[in-house]
């Protein structure tokens, strides 16, 4: 795989059992690419070690006066430094090209996995840790397969050369070929204590890193309440654990550097004076020590990769961990499918809470517990249970459909969509029936007002398509983020929309209009709407009251409000001893300045549920 053929047509099934398992699942899907690697890393260490071997040839030439033997040294030489260019060149294309393939599979694999687990992702990992793993991480996992065929390479070379100078010269060969195995192994005692301080390092980072993100998230709320100072002393403070952290962490590497320039200096000294020793006796000559020495030296190079992979592994072992767990994260739905393809239609039944949503009509579901709510839509939208329980569409398990038959079929719209940024058209583009135009979307879901000020904070724009939204829709209240969102969904056209508290950013006028809206865009689609919006609810074909999770209450809103004084208290959010004089006072009020609505047939609705209360009162 090269660069330019990137990304992966099929980035594979990955080995997500543990970190190591993950890292070996990496370089095996790398082969090709790690042989390449390691054929070019041998070229160039080797040529980087020949390169004593020439200048001890050489030297012994001039002091045999031997010219013949001086040329042969020189072409050696000429060849060994040609073989240096080629290979290290060609080593580090090869490198980056596994570095990068290698960091975009894993990409490609944690971008598939966002998309299977939709948002029930952040719901079990943290946004923050997934915007870690999918970033630093990323480069940390393929900054060690990038370096395994590198280390390889090296460790071939040294066992080579320690074998030449053995043959070559037995006495200095031999405390040679001792002393770079204890150079290589004198500092596994600190690489446990270098990996614990890497690992608190990383942890650090990745809080400050969520933190950062839910800050950033927030930060209109954070300014209402005015919270901004409190969370920055929160970011100050895990900023500077992780300063800390990483200081820790950088003195253990630079005492794991600093033995690695010792130990290959003493052995030099050792191989210098046993040498000089060797050749007063008159056992070695002057070019066999020049040889040696400068074999030695030239070591220091390959065995520095010793340090880069147990750097890599230490920075990448806890990588590889954290993007194994999230890759390890299933969705219970079968996303291959039992049953064929294709989008059933019908009611939608969930047996854990009873809830019943008949096709083709406006259910809205009050429940007064905004977790159990969330759960409840996550199942709508084809997440099982934890005990296993499917959610039924036309007596259909959800889970049996193909990932794409299940979406095609139901559409859940979180209580705080994203916008990604572009333009509206951009916006709007999204997987479609085609039935619903976007500006039958958009006049539904009462946007005329959004389109306005885009393109009146539009530079050259005109058309309101044409218009571009900032990041997460950032330049607009949380209503027009709001609206924009719905209408989205609304062009999509699924057979069942799930709706979360689409209103709870918009006025009362506004709310009334786009449920009248979303009831006459919807008609014979099956639409399920989270709220406890009494406009909403009044709107709705039937309302379902949920209670510690189950369902307790089916039927008309304004005869849950008499009946059912557990939904009376979510509703009006008061208590029974509270309805009466208090909300009509409310709801007089409200009419008398048009507050509401102004529509004459709900202003109508709502002064006979005025007189309802008055009556009981």
């Amino acid at each position: 795989m090269q660069i330019q053929d990137l990304p992966y047509p099929d980035p594979g099934v990955p080995d997500a059992r543990s970190g190591p398992r993950f890292l070996w699942w990496l370089f095996r899907n790398q082969l090709g690419g790690q042989l390449k690697s390691l054929a070019w890393g041998l070229l160039h260490f080797a040529s980087v070690a020949a390169l004593p071997f020439c200048v001890g040839v050489a030297v012994q030439a001039v002091v045999d006066r031997s010219g013949s033997r001086l040329a042969l040294a020189g072409g050696l030489l000429v060849l060994a430094c040609a073989g240096n260019a080629v290979g290290d060149t060609f080593l580090h294309r090869a490198a980056v090209t596994n570095w990068i393939t290698a960091a975009a599979r894993v990409q490609q694999l944690l971008a598939r996995k966002a998309a299977q687990l939709g948002s029930a992702l952040t719901r079990r990992v943290a946004a923050g840790e997934v915007v870690a793993v999918s970033t630093g991480d990323v480069e940390k996992i393929g900054w060690f397969v990038e370096a395994l065929s590198r280390f390889t390479a090296a460790v071939v070379t040294i066992l080579l050369v320690c074998t030449g100078l053995l043959v070559y010269q037995p006495a200095l060969g031999v405390v040679v070929a001792v002393g770079l195995p204890v150079l290589a192994l004198a500092v596994l005692p600190l690489l446990p204590r270098a990996t614990r301080r890497a690992d608190v390092q990383r942890e650090k980072a990745g809080r400050a890193t969520e933190l950062a993100s839910d800050t950033v998230a927030g930060l209109r709320v954070l300014r209402g309440i005015g919270g901004e100072e409190l969370f920055l002393d929160r970011y100050r403070r895990a900023s500077q654990e992780v300063r800390h952290a990483a200081v820790r962490s950088a003195r253990m590497w630079s005492l794991i550097t600093a033995i690695q320039v010792l130990l290959p200096g003493l052995l030099l000294i050792a191989v210098v004076w046993y040498g000089v020793h060797l050749a007063r006796q008159g056992r070695i000559t002057v070019g066999e020590l020049v040889t040696v020495y400068s074999s030695v030296m030239v070591l220091t190079y390959p065995l520095r990769h010793f340090e880069e992979i147990a750097m890599a592994y230490s920075f990448s072992r806890p990588s590889a961990k954290r993007a194994a767990g999230v890759l390890s994260l299933e969705r219970a739905t079968d996303t291959a499918g039992s049953r064929t393809a294709g989008v059933p239609s019908g009611d939608l039944y969930d047996p854990e809470s009873g809830l019943l949503a008949p096709a083709g009509r406006l259910t809205a579901v009050v429940c007064g517990d905004p977790d159990a709510a969330g759960r409840l839509a996550e199942r709508l939208g084809g997440h099982p249970s934890q005990e296993g329980t499917s959610v039924l569409l036309g007596g259909v398990p959800l889970d049996e459909l193909p990932l794409d038959s299940a979406r095609t079929a139901v559409l859940v719209q979180d209580k705080d969509p994203v916008l990604l940024s572009g333009t509206l058209r951009e916006l709007l583009d999204v997987p479609a029936s085609g039935e619903v135009e976007p500006r039958r979307a958009l006049a539904a879901a009462q946007c005329d007002d959004v389109l306005a000020a885009l393109v009146q904070g539009s530079l050259d724009a005109t058309d309101p398509m044409d218009a571009r939204i900032t990041e997460r829709g950032r330049s607009l209240s949380g209503g027009q983020r709001q609206r924009l969102a719905l209408a989205r969904s609304l062009i999509t056209d699924p057979e069942v929309l799930v709706l979360d508290e689409p209103t709870s950013a918009v006025d009362s006028h506004t709310e009334a209009r786009i449920a009248q809206g979303v009831r006459e865009l919807r008609e014979g689609r099956t639409t399920v709407v989270f709220t406890s919006s009494p406009l909403l609810l009044d709107r709705s074909d039937r309302v379902v009251f949920l209670h510690e999770g189950e369902v307790v209450a089916v039927g008309a809103h304004r005869e849950l409000v008499h009946s059912e004084p557990r939904y009376r208290a979510v509703v009006t959010r008061e208590t029974d001893d509270e309805v009466g004089p208090l909300q009509a006072d409310v709801l007089q009020e409200a009419v008398l300045q048009e507050d509401v609505v102004q529509d004459d047939v709900l202003q109508h609705d709502v002064l006979q549920e005025l007189e309802e209360i008055e009556e009981k009162a």
